[in-house]
């Protein structure tokens, strides 16, 4: 009996270092040619606030703009070193698949078609959201079933065209779709008054109203919401090690909001903080950028660069922000939200 116990504390021991000498992970193609070229090529939105706008200057901000700076942080060093790559529907996943672009960021919804059939990954979401309706004020509209026989704009080749037809044949309101191929055509014509009313995610509607002077007493956003839409970033098939690092720095984001490191306190917690999970997330403790092919800081700048997933939020779409979003679902997990972050262990 001795000699079997001895047996098994032996192969316990040996399991134990086998997992301490799990190699560093190997970079993968797409991030040697990041690291090669000392750049994160990133397709965003054309145009979109609170996600992805570029000013007179050219400066991009925006909660996708904000993960691509992350990233670039986390891999690079510098959350500057980023190559903005506007991209609308009918080519956003062309320039991903054909390698114009190393991730997409670009309020994209997750659906099981685009994760099966188009060749791409898609990673975590970072803003849950869902289907809604504008109207101008003035028509004093007031719910989705007055919409009955009205004409929508909508932009083709889109979940949303698809989740229009859908809800209306279910629910006999027959509108009347308005197609437009781009979302500025589609947008300017509900402005110019050739729809009734203007369908897309409720934060893009959000976001149109934020840009139209008096927009909040002059357009009105519909309560009901007649779909799921998870948004985040897609990545190509095929390259696991990347895939993996888009991952984790979202899930680091996440987690550091839990566990209150902040853009501000990030670099003294790192050498004060005796709590082992945020020792672990600022490599004082453990080394788990080796698993990803980074080095230890990997997370720490990633949050020194864009703050924690609540303060990106908060800044870029929140209700202090332009557009006057609350948190609602992309809260925390233990803040009633469906934020939930695998743990970094």
């Amino acid at each position: 009996m001795k000699t079997s116990w001895h047996r098994i504390a032996v192969m316990g021991w040996a399991a134990l270092a086998a997992v301490a000498a799990v190699p560093a992970a190997h970079a993968g193609k797409t991030l040697d040619g990041i690291k090669a070229r000392g750049q994160v090529v990133c397709g965003v939105n054309t145009g979109l606030a609170g996600f992805a706008m570029a000013d007179a200057s050219g400066k991009w901000s925006g909660l996708d703009v904000d993960v691509c700076r992350a990233l670039a942080a986390a891999v690079l060093g510098d959350g500057h070193n980023v190559k903005y790559v506007p991209v609308d529907v009918p080519q956003r996943f062309t320039a991903l698949q054909s390698g114009e672009v190393d991730v997409l960021s670009r309020n994209t919804t997750f659906s099981l078609t685009r994760d099966a059939s188009l060749g791409l990954h898609q990673t975590v979401v970072t803003y849950y959201d869902g289907q809604g309706f504008i109207v101008p004020a003035k028509s004093k509209i007031k719910s989705t079933r007055q919409l009955k026989g009205q004409t929508v704009c909508v932009q083709s080749g889109t979940t949303t065209e698809k989740n229009l037809l859908d809800y209306s044949r279910t629910n006999g309101l027959d509108v009347k779709p308005v197609m437009f191929e781009k979302i500025d055509a589609a947008t300017s014509a509900y402005l110019a008054g050739r729809c009734t009313a203007y369908t897309t995610d409720a934060s893009g509607l959000a976001s149109l109203r934020s840009t139209i002077r008096d927009g909040a007493a002059t357009h009105a956003i519909l309560p009901e919401l007649i779909s799921k839409e998870p948004l985040g970033p897609l990545v190509r098939r095929g390259d696991d090690e990347w895939f993996a690092v888009v991952k984790w720095v979202i899930y680091g984001l996440i987690e550091a909001e839990e566990y209150g490191v902040t853009q501000a306190n990030a670099e003294q917690l790192k050498t004060s903080s005796t709590h082992p999970v945020v020792q672990r997330m600022l490599g004082t403790s453990e080394d788990t950028g080796k698993l990803l092919g980074l080095d230890r800081d990997w997370l720490l700048r990633a949050v020194k660069t864009t703050g924690n997933y609540g303060e990106i939020f908060e800044r870029n779409v929140g209700p202090k922000s332009a557009l006057g979003l609350p948190r609602g679902l992309n809260n925390q997990w233990n803040k009633q939200g469906l934020m939930y972050a695998v743990p970094i262990r």
